[in-house]
């Protein structure tokens, strides 16, 4: 019995040693597949990821105080309040920007591939949650599309926009007085620089004489996007074009007008570190395209006629790295809305602009923490105006 114990010991540590490598590779296997992504049946590959954030904001504004909802969780330039009795500042934290997304891609028997991709945040989801017990927000769709030969098909952001002239900012937009910024699902075929794409429409009024914004629903035809991008080693440029019908029949009211919009758009790498984005877009009837919908498409006239509305929007940003941890960005962003204030009254937006400045710093290549200040203004028809002052604290996980 006592000879055949060291037989037994070596046994059981050649056991242990054989299960630890054996865990060491399912580990190291792990690993590769958590940076690579992993296979599931005929799917080549599958990814996870996203980011949490978490966002603090103090919210001034001069002419009232922001009603309880997205204005206090992020910049949206037509709940700036005008004309009401001053307030005291706001404070509000949330993690509602946080996301998640899974994509995948898979290799078919005719050696083509194709790719899908799902994402959800909880940033614009209203009537599910509250700040007093449980802060409980319901995820909702950013994007859901899939991708082959070329072609796109589902939910992802309009092909009327550029999303390489966003800001590398903590406000969910940034540049949003000035941004073109939509999701709606779409057909989209890419060849080379060129995109064609035809994507979902909704027409936005103004009643005669001014009044609560009407969402008409009745379009027959889709908006139509066609979009040019060039790049190169020192950035690149995209040129955009629009064609949207404008539509309302609801009532006595069976009418339909053409809109149209054009973009260009960039971002120019100063150094390795440093770049300037840009944006500027024009059209009429552009409406609910620009600036989240702060100036409708369309006014309704006494005759009970649509009359596209015209409007502008612009940006500039300026990206900076102090060190190899810390970076800044600067921006600008301001739309003016040409409304025929005979039709739609003096108390609509006329205008809006912001000024920002961030400091970012990079704890880590997944962490960062961050500062960023906004002063802001919108200006009515009737030339009332309310400014808005905030700032911003962020902490960021990306995985």
């Amino acid at each position: 019995m006592q000879q055949n114990l060291p037989t037994q010991g070596h046994t059981s540590r050649l056991t242990i040693t054989r299960t630890a490598m054996a865990v060491a590779l399912c580990m190291a296997a792990y690993s590769q597949s958590a940076v690579a992504g992993f296979k599931v049946g005929d799917t080549t590959e599958i990814n996870i990821g996203g980011y949490l954030k978490l966002d603090a904001l103090w919210t001034d504004t001069s002419d009232g105080q922001i009603a309880t909802g997205i204005g206090r969780e992020f910049y949206v330039p037509s709940l700036t309040p005008v004309g009401s009795a001053g307030e005291s500042a706001t404070w509000d934290m949330h993690a509602r920007q946080s996301r998640f997304f899974i994509s995948s891609e898979t290799m078919l028997e005719n050696g083509k591939k194709v790719t899908g991709r799902f994402e959800f945040d909880m940033m614009a989801t209203t009537g599910t949650g509250d700040q007093r017990v449980s802060n409980g927000y319901a995820p909702e769709i950013r994007h859901a599309f899939l991708s082959y030969d070329g072609w796109l098909f589902g939910q992802t952001w309009t092909t009327f926009m550029d999303t390489n002239a966003l800001p590398d900012s903590l406000d969910f937009v940034g540049t949003t007085d000035g941004t073109v910024f939509v999701r709606q699902a779409q057909v989209r075929y890419t060849t080379g620089g060129w995109q064609f794409a035809v994507e979902n429409p909704e027409t936005t009024v103004t009643p005669n004489g001014g009044g609560s914004r009407i969402v008409t629903d009745d379009n027959s035809l889709p908006d139509l996007v066609v979009r040019y991008n060039h790049t190169a080693d020192w950035g690149g440029l995209t040129v955009s074009a629009l064609s949207r019908q404008l539509s309302m029949q609801q009532g006595l009211v069976d009418d339909s007008v053409q809109g149209y919009g054009l973009s260009f758009s960039g971002k120019i790498n100063v150094s390795k570190t440093d770049d300037i984005r840009f944006a500027v877009t024009y059209g009429d009837g552009l409406g609910r395209y620009l600036s989240l919908n702060t100036g409708n498409d369309a006014v309704l006239t006494r005759a009970g006629a649509l009359e596209a509305i015209s409007s502008i929007g612009y940006t500039l940003a300026y990206k900076h790295s102090w060190n190899d941890k810390l970076r800044s960005s600067f921006f600008y962003s301001a739309q003016q809305i040409d409304n025929p204030v005979d039709l739609t009254g003096l108390a609509q937006t006329e205008s809006t602009s912001s000024y920002s400045a961030n400091l970012i710093y990079q704890l880590a290549s997944k962490v960062s923490v961050g500062v960023e200040v906004r002063h802001a203004t919108r200006v009515l028809e009737s030339d009332l105006d309310g400014d808005l002052n905030r700032i911003q604290f962020s902490a960021k996980y990306d995985f």
